[in-house]
Parts: C-alpha cells; sequence; structure tokens
C-alpha cells in the first residue's frame, strides 16, 4: 500500500498517515455543519477537501472509517426552531435533508457514521460525570458543568495558545465573550460541558444528574468519535476556524476522561475568501451553491474551483475562478469523450486495481500522496493531457484521478437525468408568487415565500429567466 503524507496541524511537520489499531482500519472524524440555514461554500470547502482526501485513501488501498456528526443542538438551531414554532427535530430534519442534497450535487461521499448530537445525550452526560469524578469538571450553582482547564496542563498544544493569555482576550477558551460575572464559573477559561436551562430554551431541554438543560457544543465530538471509532482516532478534521477554540478542548476533555492521547494527526482547510474579502452577510458575499446555480454555475464547476487551491492556503474565490473552471471541466470532458470513441475502455465505478503504475500521471498522482497538493495535480494533469502513449492506459490513470478529485461524474458519466417529480397545484402557485414577488424586487416578501416553500419540502431554484422546482430528498 502506498504511504498518504500529511500536514499534522500539532507537530508542524508533515507526516506519513497510517493506521494506529491492530485492524489496519484508518479512523477519521469530521466535524460536520450546525444545521439551521444553508451551508456556505466556505463549509464546502472544508467538506470537499475531506472528501477528496478519504477518495485519495480509498485509492491507495487504505481501509477507511469516516465519522462525520451533525449539530443540531445549538443556539441557532434553538432560535431558528422557535422562530418557525416547530420542533426542534423538525427544524433540525429540514436543514439536514438540504445539506445533503448539497453534498450529493457536488458528489461528496456519505460518510460511513453521521451521528447526531440530539441522538446521543446519554454519552456526553457519560462522559460529563466522569469528568466531574476525576475532578476535571465542577457543577455550578445554577446546574450548569464547566471543565476546570487548569487541571490539563496541556492545554495549547494543538494552538500554540498560552492559557494564561485567555484572561485578558476578548473571548475565553469556549469562544464567548469574557464576562466571568455573567456565568457561575471559577475561572474566565472554563468552557460549558452542560448547559442549565433556561426559559429562553423553551421545550429543548434533557434531563441530567444536575437538572434540566443541554450538552455545550464541544463535548459532542469526544463523545460520538469514541463512541463510533476509538478513544484515540489517527485523523481529525476540521477548519482551521475551529483549532481553537473546539478542538483544543476537545482534546483536553477527551484525553482527561481516557487519559490516552486523543488525536494522532490533526487535518485544517485553511480559510476561504470572496474577491479578495472575508465572506460576510452585509458584504453580500456568504455565496450557497443555490446562489451559485442561480449565476449560471453547476454543482461540478463549484466542486472543481474549492478544491483547486492548496487546502493549507487561504483560498480567493472568484466568479472569474468559475468560468475557468467551466473551461477546465469543459476542456478534460471533450478530451476524455474523444479518447472514449476510439478504446475499447470501461470502468466500474469505486473499482481500483491496487497497485497501479501510473505511465502519464506519476507526478500527478505523487502531488496528491504528499501533502494533497491539488494545484500541483491539476496542473501535471493538463501538461499531459496531449501526450497520450496508450489510450487505455491513459483513461484508466485518468479515471482514478478524476475519482480521487470527485468530477468522475460529469466528466466520465454525463449529465445525469433529472428526477420526475409531480408537483402540486398548491406549491406550483406559492413558487409563482415567490417569482413574482423577486422580479418586483420585493425581497422581504420573496425570501418569505422561499421560506414557506422550503417548510413544505422544496426547494426553488432560479435560473437567469426562469425557476425550477425540487423535491427535497428526491
Amino acid at each position: 500500500m502506498d504511504i498518504v503524507k500529511l500536514y499534522n496541524t500539532q507537530t508542524r511537520k508533515i507526516e506519513d498517515i497510517i493506521s494506529g489499531e491492530p485492524d489496519g482500519i484508518l479512523r477519521i472524524y469530521c466535524c460536520g455543519p450546525t444545521v439551521y440555514n444553508y451551508a456556505h461554500i466556505g463549509n464546502f470547502r472544508t467538506f470537499l477537501l475531506q472528501d477528496v482526501l478519504r477518495r485519495l485513501f480509498l485509492t491507495m488501498g487504505y481501509s477507511v472509517k469516516f465519522v462525520r456528526n451533525i449539530t443540531d443542538i445549538d443556539d441557532k438551531t434553538i432560535r431558528g426552531a422557535q422562530l418557525e414554532n416547530i420542533s426542534l427535530r423538525s427544524f433540525t430534519e429540514r436543514w439536514t435533508d438540504i445539506f445533503h442534497r448539497d453534498c450529493e450535487a457536488l458528489n461528496i461521499l456519505p460518510p460511513n457514521v453521521e451521528p447526531k448530537a440530539a441522538s446521543h445525550i446519554a454519552e456526553q452526560i457519560a462522559m460529563i460525570e466522569t469528568l466531574i469524578q476525576k475532578k476535571h469538571a465542577y457543577i455550578a450553582a445554577d446546574g450548569s458543568v464547566y471543565f476546570r482547564l487548569s487541571s490539563f496542563s496541556d492545554y495549547g498544544k494543538l494552538s500554540r495558545i498560552d492559557i494564561k493569555q485567555l484572561a485578558t482576550q476578548s473571548e475565553n477558551s469556549a469562544g464567548r465573550i469574557n464576562l466571568a460575572d455573567e456565568y457561575d464559573r471559577d475561572s474566565v477559561h472554563d468552557f460549558a460541558l452542560w448547559k442549565a436551562y433556561k426559559a429562553e430554551d423553551g421545550d429543548v431541554f434533557w434531563e441530567s444528574p444536575w437538572g434540566k438543560g443541554r450538552p455545550g457544543w464541544h463535548i459532542e465530538c469526544s463523545a460520538m468519535s469514541m463512541k463510533y471509532l476509538s478513544e484515540t482516532i489517527d485523523i481529525h478534521g476540521g477548519g482551521i476556524d475551529l483549532c481553537f477554540p473546539h478542538h483544543e478542548n476537545e482534546i483536553a476533555q477527551t484525553e482527561c476522561v481516557t487519559g490516552k492521547p486523543f488525536v494522532r494527526h490533526w487535518f485544517h482547510s485553511e480559510h476561504l475568501q470572496v474577491e479578495g474579502q472575508k465572506m460576510s452577510k452585509s458584504l453580500g458575499n456568504l455565496f450557497t451553491l443555490a446562489d451559485l446555480k442561480d449565476k449560471g454555475y453547476d454543482a461540478p464547476i463549484v466542486r472543481y474551483a474549492l478544491i483547486s487551491g492548496h487546502y493549507r492556503q487561504i483560498l480567493n474565490f472568484t466568479l472569474s475562478g468559475l468560468d475557468a473552471a467551466r473551461s477546465a471541466l469543459a476542456k478534460l470532458k471533450t478530451k476524455i469523450a474523444n479518447l472514449l470513441k476510439k478504446s475499447n475502455f470501461s470502468f466500474n465505478e469505486g473499482f481500483f486495481p491496487q497497485d497501479m503504475t501510473y505511465y502519464h500521471f506519476g507526478t500527478a498522482i505523487e502531488a496528491l500522496k504528499n501533502d494533497l497538493n491539488i494545484p500541483k495535480c491539476l496542473g501535471e494533469i493538463f501538461s499531459v493531457l496531449n501526450n497520450v502513449k496508450n489510450v487505455e492506459s491513459f483513461l484508466e490513470e485518468l479515471y482514478v484521478l478524476c475519482f480521487i478529485l470527485g468530477i468522475e461524474r460529469s466528466i466520465f458519466y454525463g449529465e445525469q437525468n433529472p428526477i420526475t417529480v409531480e408537483i402540486p397545484s398548491d406549491i406550483a402557485e406559492l413558487a409563482a408568487q415567490r417569482w413574482e414577488a423577486k422580479r418586483n424586487k420585493n425581497f422581504t416578501e420573496s425570501d418569505r415565500l422561499r421560506q414557506l416553500l422550503i417548510q413544505r419540502g422544496w426547494n426553488i431554484i432560479d435560473q437567469k429567466d426562469r425557476y425550477e422546482l425540487e423535491k427535497m430528498g428526491s
């Protein structure tokens, strides 16, 4: 089996990736979405890079167990459910379905396990009980439980942050403003493992040994990674923004429970900018997949653009970059279509020859194996595109590379036929009203009607001079 090398955020070195368990299975945990709205392109850049890495492992002969969670307990999810006057479960399941639809459009492989925080309350309570017993956590007067950061001497080993500096920062280790008097904590350093019930939580609470409430954000990933993987996992992934405080807190609480190293290798992807600026609602550049489809860019184009930069460098996402991605995919598709006419090449989806020799694309595959250098890989692909020595081997190698990059469907398979779904008359009428509101620039009413359609299980996709309705989950 070929060895993949990857930068480890904790050691600041590029290291070989190998399974640390006797069964040889590579155990990977990646932080998933908080399901309260559409995931944006910054979120999807991280999920796509994790997908490329996973696909690389699969083609290199690794056995992989990949877990990505769903955060469905959060201030945003609770507030969203209350605003719509529906249950938290109904609210988060709808947004989870929308996230899955976008993942499918972007050709992201589904995880082997996708646990939800709300379905693992017992596991989180058990962890908190252990931390209390071991004196790493304490119960506040209101029934909240906090992790005692001073009890873990290795805090900061991932992000290199000095615990002594936290008290002077604007945010504490839970990512909240340092208002010590507002919380019944021993120290502003400490972060919440369990949040005591407050009236604004409404009907969202669970019973615990400390009274009713809900878990803090950080504890869910520790509990679920231990349940579905092991006490020590091989790779933990996420965006660089999660390095501190989320991943630092995961390390502290998990290692204090198990007494073992939590993660062997940390894989973080850098931020994304749009046209040289930070993404924000106020700038109008916080794009979703639907937004970009409205502008004429299909999901394969978005995928190509989002993976085209090196994962450890900030990606400047631009519309001109999307145009370049469209051209690159068209060039690949045309080349492959012409070669397929001249050969007997056939492929089985997801099947790859072991110990494959790369006669044409050796440098491209080596670029991926050496710290997931996708830009170099893409450059090498196009540099040899017109240097075909053997059509069958050329196509076989290129198919594997396209699979790793996740563009094999649009390149080799062609466009998929859409599923025809009958549209109820009331849904069609709502969609027509929403389109008219948008044309009249009544964006408040347009957004209201779009949300109403989503609540009814339908997504509206705008084109330049028309719209389409899509049944969620179809």
